[in-house]
């Protein structure tokens, strides 16, 4: 690499945790209690993988999932499995969703998480 080109640019990085994300209502037919709401702000792509932040208020809702990988930067929540199964999220753990898995997120701290999702 020749002195004139920078091994990175600014644009390349971001604060995650302070990235405005729009927050909206979730569906009705997905909420088991509360009244949460999720958003998330794409932050780019790289090679057909799309990445960003996403964050889930206080409350319980379903879902089915996509193929993502993330890691959880802030809030705790308990992410359930069809089938019984469950993990205990809070900053730092990193997880692998499977497309087509439904799940049961109850999120007792907003929870705020980077993703990576083909």
């Amino acid at each position: 690499m020749s002195s004139s080109t920078p091994a990175f640019s600014a644009a390349d990085f971001t604060r995650a945790l302070e990235i405005d994300v729009e927050l909206e209502p979730i569906p009705a037919d997905q909420v088991l209690s509360g009244a949460p709401r999720s958003g998330s702000a794409e932050l780019g792509e790289l090679n057909g993988i799309e990445f960003g932040v996403w964050e889930h208020s206080p409350g319980t809702s379903t879902d089915v999932e996509v193929e993502e990988v993330f890691i959880v930067l802030a809030g705790r929540a308990t992410l359930s499995f069809e089938g019984g199964s469950s993990i205990e999220l809070a900053p730092g753990v990193v997880g692998r969703l499977r497309e087509g898995q439904r799940t049961v997120w109850t999120v007792t701290e907003t929870l705020r998480k980077v993703y990576l999702s083909a």
